[in-house]
């Protein structure tokens, strides 16, 4: 049998990338940016669109109480 080594090339900022992204599903997941500027920029506009849907949502459960 042969012995296999599993090694990762990628960094931590790139797995934290794909968990924000995943998580949210607000961002284009199947994707990867080359740039870590376009990386820190795509991951911002996901947490932001979450955080407003999460506003929205509040605002609305809000007025009907």
């Amino acid at each position: 049998m042969t012995s296999f080594r599993w090694r990762t090339s990628g960094s931590p900022r790139d797995y934290l990338y794909v968990s924000v992204t995943n998580s949210t599903a607000f961002s284009p997941t199947d994707t990867m940016p080359l740039s870590t500027r376009a990386e820190l920029l795509m991951s911002a506009q996901s947490v932001s669109a979450l955080l407003t849907s999460l506003l929205v949502i509040a605002r609305a459960v809000s007025i009907l109480h």
